[in-house]
């Protein structure tokens, strides 16, 4: 399993690298510009961000089994007082509320863990126990923060999980606040949207290796948190370190209006598929008027599509859903609570949120449109379009996570794909081959060098990564090139707002500097794979196909898997992978028969089938060179890969 999950495991693995270039004139300048149109004298946040305040652990670090560090909860204390001239003044605001942690009481019979993961964990006290709500990444973080609330409010068994959606920082930790003996005897209900389990255990699976690279520069993992380091990821500090899991929903919620009564608090659902994950729904316990959004709402604007790679999501049907809640449970909550962030605390302030953040989405969609029907291509309306000063000066709609630039794009691609319609983008060069060309043109290196350094000190620094793109592109080798472009990468990350635009810029110049990282050797947790459906298996052996492999092969190979009753077989002709269910007495070259468990172990940990077939754990009839000679045709997966350089 890699992806997201890999990432995760890297992290714990992970050595930090720092950045290092001081903050010129011209972001100095930058910074100052952020402090004079902003509202930093509006304090509300902050107020509702500690209100509550309960407890925190006494001591900050929490470890996994292995001795290593899950979180640690002092690794942020170094934001005080104002922002340094490396972090862009809004985003140190944005980090310092998002360091506040503990145990923080919501209302009556709700609270929540906030500052222990990338997202809170909420308790809600039933009649007999907890109502555990988004148990966090990790199991370790998960753990710390059930047994702080057990320790300062009362032991409580937990008696009930809810995943508000099919994101990973919502479910990971669930074997944290989960007794297994209690949920073997049916006495814990683990309650999730519909289809929860579907997309909980297929996204960054078929493209899970280039999403967990990619991811790696989102959330900064290389960089060491500090001023000149990662900042947070905007919704929260980081992603935690530890162990993930996934436990499989027992009950499922279809439709909004739905009703539960869990351990005797009435819990009425909203669905919002589609909306910032595929599988979402909200929350609303009418008893306290009080409102869960998930993530739907958020103390920043969020990705329409994250730039760690992901399929676009529907801006228009998440203003939709948050028109819907405003309308169902606007007049009836006095407290909204979200997945991440802090909550939001009387009527007209839970009014604002939800019409702001409603009014941000719909804009950045239907204005994204507009342009795109007026000819102008993603980059010419992410240049162009900036929401209007009235939701631009909200803290909630401000760019710490996603940001109206790549945003823009993200819905020009959901309507229009990667094509601009002008011809010359029909057979665009590779990028290195299209940089030599460029470089040559310009005069050679040293030309696009003396160029980017006069941009550089004009502060253009957006031209100036431009032009020194495509000199280390076209020269990986040009150790000034990369140089002078660290360099630049640091600046527009000191001024980057975005919590992920800073980090991708900060581990670009990281890269440039120190090379590509090793790959860590990473395994998923055993969770995911176990629920992977049989199909999707056989989807990742068809990706990692390599027809210069195959060239003429064929082969048609059954696969069974007895304990399942599955049969399934699997055609390789004309370079492709096929696999379709069959039925007794379909023909193949070959038969391997073997627990469906020993073929994950060969799919995911590279444990040859051949050692299981001589060992009796697994049976061949028929060809067994058929079997033997598409095995060999499969590529294993990168994780490694260059991002600020091209692979070879």
């Amino acid at each position: 399993m890699r992806g997201l999950v890999a990432v995760i495991v890297a992290l714990a693995l992970a050595t930090p690298v720092q950045a290092g270039e001081p903050a010129s004139a011209a972001t100095r300048a930058a910074q100052a510009k952020v402090r004079a149109e902003l509202p930093f004298a509006d304090r509300q946040d902050f107020d509702f961000a500690r209100r509550g305040f309960v407890a925190t652990r006494k001591d900050p670090v929490i470890r996994r089994a292995d001795g290593g560090v899950a979180w640690d909860l002092s690794a942020y204390d170094f934001l005080k007082g104002e922002a340094p001239e490396t972090v862009n003044p809004s985003l140190w605001r944005q980090s310092q509320l998002l360091a506040i942690h503990g145990l923080f009481k919501v209302s009556d019979r709700v609270w929540q863990v906030r500052g222990f993961d990338a997202a809170n964990m909420t308790l809600v006290a039933g009649d007999t126990g907890w109502i555990v709500i988004d148990p966090l990444t990790s199991v370790e973080t998960a753990k710390a923060a059930l047994d702080l609330a057990n320790e300062t409010l009362g032991a409580r068994p937990v008696v009930a999980v809810i995943y508000t959606h099919s994101h990973i920082d919502h479910f990971g930790g669930a074997r944290g606040v989960i007794d297994p003996a209690r949920l073997a005897v049916g006495q814990v209900r683990i309650i999730a949207p519909h289809g929860f389990l579907e997309e909980a255990v297929s996204e960054n699976v078929i493209a899970g290796p280039a999403m967990g690279r990619r991811a790696t520069y989102q959330f900064g993992y290389p960089l060491t948190p500090g001023p000149e380091g990662q900042m947070s990821v905007g919704i929260g500090q980081a992603v935690s370190r530890g162990t993930t899991s996934l436990v499989p929903p027992t009950e499922t919620v279809t439709r909004t209006g739905e009703t539960l009564t869990v351990d005797g608090v009435a819990i009425e659902f909203q669905m919002t598929p589609n909306t910032e994950a595929p599988a979402e729904m909200n929350l609303y316990f009418p008893a306290w008027r009080v409102l869960c959004m998930a993530e739907n709402a958020s103390p920043t604007l969020h990705n329409v599509l994250t730039p760690r790679g992901a399929l676009v999501r529907d801006a228009k049907a998440w203003a939709d859903a948050l028109t819907e809640a405003a309308e169902l449970y606007g007049e009836r909550t006095d407290t909204l609570f979200t997945s991440h962030g802090w909550p939001r605390f009387g009527r007209e302030t839970v009014s604002e949120h939800l019409s702001g953040q409603r009014d941000a989405y719909k804009y950045l969609h239907d204005q994204s449109v507009r342009l795109m029907n007026q000819g102008y291509v993603g980059s010419e309306i992410a240049d162009r379009l900036t929401l209007p000063p009235a939701l631009a000066r909200q803290w909630f709609n401000r760019g710490y996570y996603g940001t109206m630039s790549f945003n823009s794009r993200a819905v020009y691609q959901r309507y229009m794909g990667w094509y601009d319609a002008n011809p010359v983008s029909l057979a665009a060069m590779p990028p290195a081959e299209e940089a030599v060309r460029y470089v040559e043109a310009m005069g050679g290196p040293d030309r696009v060098k003396a160029l980017a350094q006069a941009a550089y000190d004009k502060g253009d620094y957006r031209w100036a990564s431009n032009l020194l793109n495509k000199a280390v592109l076209a020269d990986p080798a040009d150790a000034d090139a990369r140089a002078r472009l660290a360099r630049t990468y640091d600046q527009m990350g000191w001024q980057a707002e975005s919590s992920l635009w800073r980090n991708i810029y900060l581990s670009g110049a990281s890269e440039l500097r120190s090379g590509t990282p090793e790959a860590s050797p990473v395994s998923g947790s055993a969770d995911f794979i176990v629920n992977l459906p049989t199909p999707m298996l056989f989807d990742l052996m068809a990706v990692r196909l390599n027809p210069a492999k195959v060239g003429e092969g064929r082969a048609a190979v059954l696969f069974v898997f007895p304990e399942r009753k599955e049969r399934y077989l699997v055609t390789v002709r004309n370079q492709v992978l096929v696999a379709r269910p069959a039925a007794e007495g379909a023909k193949a070259d070959a038969t391997i028969t073997l627990p469906r468990a020993l073929f994950l172990q060969s799919l995911f940990s590279g444990q040859p089938l051949a050692a299981k077939v001589a060992a009796g754990e697994a049976k061949v009839e028929g060809d067994i060179g058929v079997l033997a000679r598409m095995v060999g045709w499969f590529d294993a997966p990168k994780g490694d890969f260059p991002i600020v350089t091209r692979p070879e």
